[in-house]
């Protein structure tokens, strides 16, 4: 098991922020990671609609022998998770991204906290009611931020159109004196910096990825499942080729990705 490879997915580039978190992280482990473009973006399906592709896709990622799934997309994590953990909690360990962030912050002194999301993400409240269980004198606002992922996954990164959406979302009186910003969804930190500088870097920018990295190897660890056999074979999965996946693919992780197009679906 521990030489098995650590499954993770999303429903498009969101996830390679994670993995490549993991890489940096865990750097001897090999990823399988699958990217669900063919449905992207998740944020304005149903909940039924998200938990039919990620059980697909979870069971895809087992038939790779993945020791770990990891969601990596925070919109799966808020609809899918629980409902994962019943369908496969007795085959595989299953890691979603949210946990992780509340579990980071729940000790610190923050007096107001914001989240951005997706559609789905942010109407699940899962965020709030998990940050309220936990930090009952902080004011948790969300606020949806639909076009950002379809943004990112078009390639409007660091220019003026991404930075004209940015600034009319985050301008919003919601977010007014919060002092910690939770990116609720794995695309966003590809922006990071762009959401930083709006804020004057007044404000501290919450991104899961390693947050999620460092929690996914104290559970290795503790299961004796590091992998030391100094073999990697990583390998990425998309349901629908697009050229925009594959160049922030090899941003992360160089020239040589063994990107392939499994059609799942059919």
């Amino acid at each position: 098991m521990s030489f098995n490879p650590i499954g993770v997915f999303d429903s498009g580039v969101g996830g390679l922020t994670v993995a490549h978190a993991v890489k940096q992280i865990l750097p001897g482990e090999s990823i399988v990671y699958f990217g669900d473009t063919a449905h992207l973006p998740y944020g304005d399906k149903s909940a039924e609609a998200i938990k039919s592709y990620s059980k697909r896709i979870t069971e895809f990622l087992l038939e790779h022998n993945s020791k770990v799934v990891l969601i990596a997309c925070n919109t799966a994590s808020a609809s899918a998770f629980e409902y994962l953990k019943k369908e496969f909690g007795n085959k595989t360990i299953l890691l979603d991204v949210i946990d992780p962030v509340v579990n980071h912050l729940q000790n610190r002194s923050i007096n107001k906290i914001g989240v951005i999301g997706t559609k789905r993400t942010i109407s699940s409240r899962t965020y709030e009611e998990k940050l309220n269980k936990v930090m009952p004198t902080t004011t948790v606002v969300s606020l949806a931020t639909p076009l950002l992922a379809p943004m990112i996954e078009e390639g409007f990164i660091s220019d003026d159109v991404s930075d004209a959406i940015l600034r009319a979302y985050l301008s919003n009186d919601t977010l007014s004196g919060i002092e910690a910003l939770i990116l609720g969804c794995t695309h966003y930190p590809i922006i990071k910096n762009q959401i930083s500088k709006i804020f004057n870097l007044n404000v501290e920018i919450v991104d899961s990825a390693r947050i999620v990295s460092v929690v996914l190897r104290d559970i290795l660890e503790k299961n004796n499942l590091i992998n030391n056999s100094g073999t990697v074979d990583d390998k990425f999965f998309v349901s629908d080729y697009t050229a925009h996946f594959e160049k922030i693919a090899r941003m992360f992780f160089g020239s040589q990705i063994n990107l392939s197009k499994a059609d799942i679906w059919n």
